[in-house]
């Protein structure tokens, strides 16, 4: 491929030149050139491998064989407009089905998990004619302007927040204001959101739609408390609002005890709306939304037709129903929930002997290890995350990122193919870089 006849320094050289400079890279200050992949194992120009802990949207793993042999095969046969009738579209359709609740077995496909976040407001607001949107706290569900206006994570730093949008308290049991010794956490994180609707009524104005991640990944890799879903759709039905879920990153397996994370708060609570995108593709772009009957008839009704040019075309659920086969054949979901357990049990272990890991959180291969200054006072450890993330890269060749509202949250979400060998690892390295920096501490105490 020409890109690899590049030198590293000309491919950055250009980049700069011609790429927006707002869309970042991995490793500013040093970025690394990827040239090819498998499974969980990125290649740079010098044929170096790295252990990738962070591509969910490689779901299955970099290049899996099956999935590239459908993609290829598809194309070389038939890849067209979406309008004309085609088998991929409804068989892909039909076996996303089989994953979900019965009730939700309407699909919209499209590109991007920010185009399925779009039309799911649009849906919740075309069904329940309100407008109104209670969303959580450092979420994030796109890059569409109209995602943007749902997402505090970025609109306190770009646009403000509109009259139309409330912010409900992120339900972190860790550094919320109702934290892991609250008798029932889930219930009163689900207060907090009666009492904005509560608001909102009194200002005449009504809700469509509360949104929010099974899992917050921006807000720092949180596990919702339980019973708070179930308590919040209550709350937001009564006032004629609907219930929608992100899965744009946790679903698919990724939780490991179920196909979906909002699966963890129990067999009584089901979404109205579910959104689908990352994962789905393992790095080609489609997306979803899951629906009920009832939502897409109002939809049709507003006498407006809705077409995506590529959303679901044969090419794209050829790789869909290779994901999909992919994951049953080779049982990653439970890889995801045995793997996943081992490395939060090596961490909390490695949370026995530094003091600088203040929590540990998240099921299947989702985790974060939230970093602090002081445990009593849960610090963030701001400096020290970006120091630990950028030595597994530099000294490791370990591929780990920053999340939460302060970067201070070590986030895992690796390719599900991630193996034990790969968390033993992670965790062995961590270790050493952590015990390398107390001592550093430690030594410039005793100058001082």
């Amino acid at each position: 491929m020409a890109s690899e006849h590049l030198r590293k320094e000309e491919t950055l050289t250009m980049r700069r030149r011609l790429i927006g400079q707002s869309c970042r890279l991995f490793y500013s200050d040093d970025p690394v050139k990827i040239v090819r992949a498998r499974g969980q194992y990125l290649f740079d120009e010098n044929d170096r491998r790295y252990l990738d802990c962070i591509s969910n949207v490689h779901h299955v793993g970099h290049c899996h064989p099956s999935v590239t042999k459908a993609a290829a095969e598809q194309m070389e046969l038939l890849n067209t407009n979406t309008r004309f009738l085609h088998d991929n579209l409804v068989l892909y359709a039909d076996r996303l089905a089989s994953t979900l609740p019965e009730r939700l077995s309407v699909f919209y496909f499209v590109n991007s998990g920010s185009e399925a976040n779009d039309l799911a407001l649009r849906l919740a607001q075309q069904y329940t004619q309100h407008e109104d949107v209670i969303v959580l706290d450092h979420a994030y569900h796109g890059h569409l302007v109209s995602l943007i206006d749902i997402s505090p994570y970025k609109f306190r730093k770009l646009n403000g927040q509109k009259e139309w949008v409330h912010v409900a308290p992120l339900p972190d049991t860790y550094r919320g204001m109702y934290k892991e010794d609250e008798p029932n956490p889930g219930q009163a994180y689900a207060n907090t959101v009666h009492d904005i609707i509560e608001e909102v009524h009194k200002k005449g104005r009504k809700i469509a739609a509360f949104f929010a991640e099974s899992m917050p990944s921006v807000g720092g890799q949180i596990v919702l408390p339980q019973g708070y879903s179930a308590k919040v759709a209550k709350y937001v039905r009564s006032a004629g609002g609907v219930f929608v879920s992100d899965e744009v990153q946790t679903g698919f397996g990724r939780v490991g005890s179920h196909f979906w994370a909002f699966q963890l708060q129990g067999a009584d609570f089901c979404p109205d709306i579910v959104t689908m995108g990352k994962p789905m593709g393992n790095g080609h772009p489609i997306a979803c939304v899951a629906t009920t009957v009832e939502i897409a008839r109002a939809f049709t009704a507003n006498g407006v037709e809705y077409f995506n040019t590529f959303g679901g075309n044969p090419v794209s659920c050829a790789i869909g129903l290779a994901v999909l086969d992919v994951i049953e054949k080779e049982d990653l979901r439970e890889n995801a929930k045995r793997v996943g357990t081992r490395l939060k049990d090596l961490f909390t272990e490695l949370k026995t002997r530094h003091k600088i890991i203040g929590d540990i959180r998240g099921a299947g291969l989702f985790i974060g290890v939230e970093l602090v200054e002081d445990r009593e006072l849960r610090t963030p450890a701001t400096k020290a995350a970006a120091q630990v993330v950028k030595r597994l890269k530099v000294e490791d060749r370990i591929c780990v990122s920053t999340d939460g509202p302060w970067e201070s949250v070590l986030k895992f979400k690796p390719p599900m193919c991630f193996n034990m060998k790969d968390a033993e690892l992670v965790v062995r390295c961590i270790d050493r870089i952590l015990t390398d920096m107390e001592a550093n501490v430690k030594l410039e105490k005793e100058d001082i």
